[in-house]
């Protein structure tokens, strides 16, 4: 094997370039290498959200006056204050008892309900903090002024939890 090895050396001596031609100086080829697994997390299942529930109603409007609500006009249900200057700025509703949680519906005091169906002016979205006489059923009050141009009485008008 020395003796070998004495002639490899002693013929690069000799002739350099065959350093070249035996590809002496190339690097080994590459050891493969094992491939790896890499696993992500499924993403979350994010389920669609139900569709807000649609309920149709009478509409109408009225006015803080003692005549239209109770003995303290400018007090709602909920213990709000109504601005008697323009009351219409709130935007708040009063609906019937039926529609509220307190007695077995499905909207609270300080919800925020979108109501379509009435006029381009008086749709929109509405806080309710009123309720209406406990005879009164399936029906939502839009508060505006006595100033108010605002007048009439609707159907079909629908209520949507937001």
């Amino acid at each position: 094997m020395v003796k070998n090895h004495t002639y490899g050396l002693l013929l690069l001596i000799l002739f350099p370039f065959l350093k070249e031609i035996t590809g002496s100086t190339t690097p080994a080829p590459a050891k493969p290498v094992p491939a790896r697994v890499v696993s992500f997390p499924a993403p979350p299942v994010v389920e669609a959200a139900p569709a807000p529930e649609i309920i149709e109603v009478d509409a109408s409007i009225y006015h803080p006056e003692a005549a239209q609500t109770d003995d303290s006009p400018l007090i709602t249900a909920d213990g709000s204050r109504i601005n008697p200057k323009n009351p219409k700025k709130h935007r708040w509703l009063a609906l019937s008892r039926n529609l509220l949680t307190r007695w077995g519906g499905d909207f609270d005091y300080g919800d925020s309900v979108k109501v379509t169906g009435i006029s381009k002016e008086l749709d929109g979205i509405y806080v309710v903090r009123d309720a209406m006489h406990r005879r009164i059923r399936n029906r939502v009050d839009i508060l505006v002024g006595p100033k108010d141009k605002a007048m009439g009485f609707w159907q079909d008008v629908e209520l949507t939890k937001l």
